[in-house]
C-alpha cells in the first residue's frame, strides 16, 4: 500500500516548532529542498475542456451538499484523491475555489444499510489554502459506494456564493483509480445550466495538471504529417499476450505555447476504434474500446479508457472517422499521441514496445518510438497515483518550508543579536580585565605602601618605645647607685624590657605570629604604662573590657601601639608629672582620652599618631586638657567587617 506523503510532512509538524533545536531546522530545511527537487511540479492546463462537479449556490455556508460514486461491487479501498476545482486570485494568485471547510468522506456496501465514516475533516485541519491533490487514506476499507458530504461550504471567486466543487474524485485500489467513469449521483447539479461543470465529469479522469515529472528527459509527441489517409492507424506489438483492462492517451503537446493554437484535440479522430488480438492480422479482433468524443469536454491531457480485461498481443488503433476542424480553417488531419500506455495488473507493458502504421512516415523530428518511450514534453510519466501522492506532498513541503525559514531567520537574528551582545560583552570584559589588573595592581603597591608602613609604624612605635624606657630605666639606675635594692629592682625592669624588646625585633614585620603579645589588651596596657611612666602618676580607667576581648589580633595590637606612641611622646616633650588614660568599648565604637598636664600641643596632632590612627581607621585629635596639657581622643567606629574576631 502507498503510505500518503501528505500524512508524512504533516507528522514532522506535530511538535511546536520552537521545541527544534537550529541544527534540527536546517537539516529539515535541506531534506525539503532535498525532496522538493524530486517531486512532480504544479502544471496547470489552459484551453478548454471538463472543468469537474459544482452544486447549486447558496447565500450561506451552512448547506450541505454531497456527491456520491458507485462501484458495482465491493472493493478493498486504499486511499482517496480529491482534486480542487482552481481559479486565478488576482490578489494571491491560483487557489481552490469551493472546496468545502467541513467535510467527511463516508462508504457502504449494497449489501449492508451501515455507513462507515473514513475520515472527517474541518477547518482545523489547516486544509486550505490549496491548489493541489487532497489524499485521504482509506486503510483498505471494503466499499461499493463512496460520498463525499460537504456540511461547510466556502464561496465561488466570482460572486461569493456559496458552492460545493470538486476537480475530479479518484479513488484507487490497488493501484487503480476504480471511480473512472462510474455512476455518480449528488445532492444537486448545475449541469443543464453550467457548460464544463457535471458531476460525470468529477469522474472522467481530467483533472486541471498536466504531468511534469522531476525526472526523465523530454519527448516530443508523435503527430502524423499530412496526407496519411481518412483511416490512418498504430498496431502495437505487446511481444506477447497480456491481460489488459486499461489505456491511457496523453494527448499532443499540451500547454506547448501560450495561449494553445488548438483546444486540445490536436490528433485526436471523430472515432477512434481501438481493437485487440492476438494474430497479426486480426483475423480474431475483439472491441476493446470505441472513442467518440462529441464535445471537448470529452477530451483532456490524459483520456484514461477502461474496458472489460481481454488477453491479445497486437492491439490496434483504427481511425473509423477523421476529425472534421472547421474552427481553425481549411486544415487536413493529423493523427497523433504523447504516448500511448496500455495497463495489464496495473503495469503498463507498451512501455518500449515497436509501433507500426498503415502509411509512410516521412516526419524524422517525431518519431513513432516516442509513442511508447515512457517520456512526455516534461520528462518521466508517472503512475497516476504516485504523480497524485507526488502533487500532495509538494503541497505540504511548500506549506511547511516558510515556517520552518521564518523560525530560522527568527533563530538568526536571535543569534546575531546574541553574537552582538557577546562582541560587547567581551570587549567589556577585556576592558574589565584591564581595569581589574590595574586596580589589583594599585591595591598591591597599596597593600605594599601599608605593610612598609606599619613595618615603619612598629618598629618606631615598639622598638622606640622600648629602647627609650631602657635609657629612661639606665638613668634612674644611675641615680640609685647609692641604693641597692632599688638598683636591682630598675635592673631586673630593664632585663625584662630587654628580652621583651628582643621578641618584638623578632616578629616586627608581622606582629600577629608573635605569640603571646597583647592577649590581654588591658594587662598589657597596665604593664606597659608602668614600665614607661615610671615614677610619674598615672590613672587609668577601662569600660567595656569584654569587648576589648573580642577584638581580632591586629586590631588589639594597632590600639595597644598607638596608646604606646602617645606616652612615649608625653615622656620625651610633655615634661608632664600626671597622666590620665580612659579606655571606653561597646558594639559601635571604641574610645581613647589620654590627658596630661605637660606644655601642650596647641591642637596638632604627631604624625606618628595620625599614621597609627589611620591603621586602626579612626580618628584621632587633640586638644587642651583641662589640667592644662594635651588631651589625645581616638575613636574608632566598630560596625564594619572584619573587626572581631
Amino acid at each position: 500500500m502507498l503510505i500518503p506523503a501528505g500524512l508524512i510532512a504533516i507528522q514532522t509538524l506535530a511538535a511546536p516548532i520552537g521545541t527544534y533545536s537550529l541544527t534540527e531546522l536546517e537539516n529539515r530545511l535541506n531534506e525539503i529542498d532535498t525532496r522538493l527537487e524530486q517531486l512532480a511540479s504544479y502544471s496547470l492546463g489552459i484551453g478548454i475542456g471538463a472543468i469537474g462537479y459544482r452544486s447549486l449556490s447558496h447565500e450561506s455556508p451552512d448547506h450541505p451538499e454531497w456527491i456520491e460514486i458507485h462501484f458495482g461491487h465491493a472493493v478493498p479501498l486504499d486511499e482517496i484523491v480529491l482534486i480542487p476545482a482552481i481559479r486565478r486570485d488576482a490578489e494571491s494568485g491560483l487557489q481552490a475555489d469551493g472546496f468545502p471547510i467541513h467535510f467527511r468522506v463516508i462508504s457502504g456496501t449494497d449489501q449492508n444499510t451501515n455507513r462507515n465514516v473514513i475520515a472527517e475533516y474541518t477547518s482545523d485541519h489547516g486544509i486550505l489554502p490549496r491548489i493541489a491533490p487532497f489524499i485521504i487514506p482509506c486503510d483498505e476499507t471494503s466499499a461499493s459506494w463512496i460520498r463525499i458530504e460537504a456540511e461547510l461550504l466556502s464561496p465561488r471567486a466570482f460572486d461569493q456564493r456559496y458552492v460545493f466543487q470538486l476537480s475530479e474524485i479518484l479513488a484507487f485500489s490497488g493501484g487503480e483509480n476504480i471511480a473512472l467513469h462510474k455512476p455518480v449521483r449528488a445532492s444537486s447539479d448545475t449541469a443543464a445550466s453550467t457548460a464544463g461543470w457535471q458531476s460525470a465529469y468529477a469522474v472522467d479522469g481530467f483533472m486541471p495538471y498536466l504531468m511534469d515529472a522531476a525526472e526523465g528527459e523530454q519527448s516530443i509527441a508523435y503527430l502524423s504529417p499530412d496526407g496519411i489517409g481518412n483511416h490512418p492507424a498504430f498496431i502495437l506489438d505487446l511481444k506477447a499476450p497480456q491481460p489488459i483492462s486499461r489505456i491511457h492517451l496523453h494527448a499532443v503537446d499540451q500547454s506547448d505555447t501560450l495561449p494553445q493554437a488548438f483546444a486540445g484535440d490536436i490528433g485526436i479522430p471523430k472515432q477512434l476504434r481501438i481493437e485487440g488480438a492476438n494474430n497479426p492480422d486480426f483475423s480474431d479482433a475483439v472491441l476493446l474500446q470505441d472513442l467518440t468524443p462529441e464535445t471537448i469536454y470529452e477530451m483532456g491531457p490524459i483520456m484514461m479508457l477502461r474496458f472489460p480485461e481481454t488477453t491479445c498481443r497486437y492491439i490496434r488503433f483504427y481511425v473509423v472517422e477523421p476529425a472534421a476542424i472547421t474552427l481553425y480553417g481549411p486544415q487536413p488531419f493529423r493523427f497523433g499521441f504523447a504516448e500511448i500506455e496500455i495497463f495489464s495488473n496495473d503495469r503498463n507493458v507498451a512501455l518500449g514496445k515497436p509501433v507500426q502504421t498503415n502509411y509512410e512516415i516521412v516526419n524524422r523530428f517525431r518519431a513513432l518510438s516516442n509513442l511508447t518511450d515512457g517520456r512526455n514534453m516534461f520528462g518521466t510519466i508517472l503512475p497516476i497515483q504516485d504523480w497524485l501522492n507526488q502533487l500532495a506532498t509538494r503541497h505540504q513541503l511548500e506549506t511547511e518550508r516558510p515556517v520552518i525559514l521564518e523560525e530560522l531567520n527568527r533563530r538568526y537574528i536571535r543569534q546575531k543579536t546574541n553574537l552582538r551582545r557577546s562582541a560587547w560583552f567581551s570587549a567589556l570584559l577585556v576592558v574589565a580585565t584591564v581595569i581589574i589588573i590595574l586596580v589589583d595592581r594599585i591595591i598591591r603597591q597599596r597593600a605594599i605602601y601599608r605593610t612598609r608602613e606599619r613595618i615603619a609604624a612598629d618598629v618606631h612605635d615598639e622598638l622606640g618605645a622600648n629602647i627609650h624606657a631602657i635609657g629612661l630605666l639606665g638613668d634612674l639606675a644611675q641615680a640609685a647607685k647609692s641604693s641597692p635594692e632599688k638598683l636591682d629592682r630598675l635592673l631586673l625592669r630593664m632585663r625584662g624590657l630587654t628580652e621583651r624588646t628582643g621578641a618584638a625585633a623578632r616578629y616586627c614585620t608581622n606582629m600577629l605570629e608573635a605569640k603571646g603579645l597583647f592577649e590581654d589588651l588591658v594587662e598589657e596596657m597596665k604593664r606597659s604604662s608602668a614600665r614607661i611612666m615610671a615614677d610619674l602618676e598615672h590613672d587609668l580607667l577601662f569600660e567595656g573590657e569584654e569587648i576589648l576581648q573580642k577584638l581580632k589580633a591586629r586590631r588589639r595590637i594597632d590600639l595597644f601601639l598607638f596608646y604606646k606612641e602617645c606616652l612615649i611622646n608625653i615622656i620625651r616633650h610633655s615634661g608632664a608629672t600626671k597622666v590620665s588614660t580612659i579606655l571606653k568599648a561597646d558594639n559601635k565604637k571604641i574610645c581613647l582620652i589620654i590627658d596630661d598636664n605637660g606644655h601642650g600641643l596647641n591642637g596638632e596632632v604627631p604624625g606618628s599618631l595620625k599614621r597609627r590612627a589611620r591603621l586602626l581607621g579612626g580618628s584621632v585629635t587633640s586638644g587642651k586638657s583641662t589640667t592644662g596639657g594635651t588631651r589625645i581622643t581616638l575613636n574608632v567606629k566598630l560596625n564594619k567587617i572584619g573587626v572581631f574576631r
